[in-house]
């Protein structure tokens, strides 16, 4: 995963989770938050695509979600970001 607030790669093993107090080695910022998670999505209802998840106030600082899964944003942008993309290349004008 990436910290979102660097872009730090920040290294997990298969069985490691990310902590509720974990931070980012190189920034210090909280990694257990919304903006870190692969659920987030700020086109989404309640900028979670986990319908299960309770409502979290403030984004980008850590959080007790039970849903959270470390995401990568490097890669393409957010997923709303992705879909626009891809619409945009179907309906361009030629």
């Amino acid at each position: 995963m990436r910290c979102f607030a660097c872009s730090r790669a920040v290294e997990l093993a298969a069985v490691d989770r990310v902590g509720f107090r974990d931070t980012c080695e190189a920034c210090g910022t909280d990694l257990h938050v919304c903006r870190n998670c692969s659920h987030h999505d700020p086109a989404a209802y309640n900028e979670c695509r986990e319908p299960n998840a309770e409502r979290v106030g403030d984004r980008d600082r850590a959080n007790r979600c039970e849903y959270f899964s470390p995401g990568d944003r490097s890669a393409g942008g957010s997923p709303g970001d992705r879909s626009k993309a891809q619409l945009d290349a179907l309906f361009r004008k030629r």
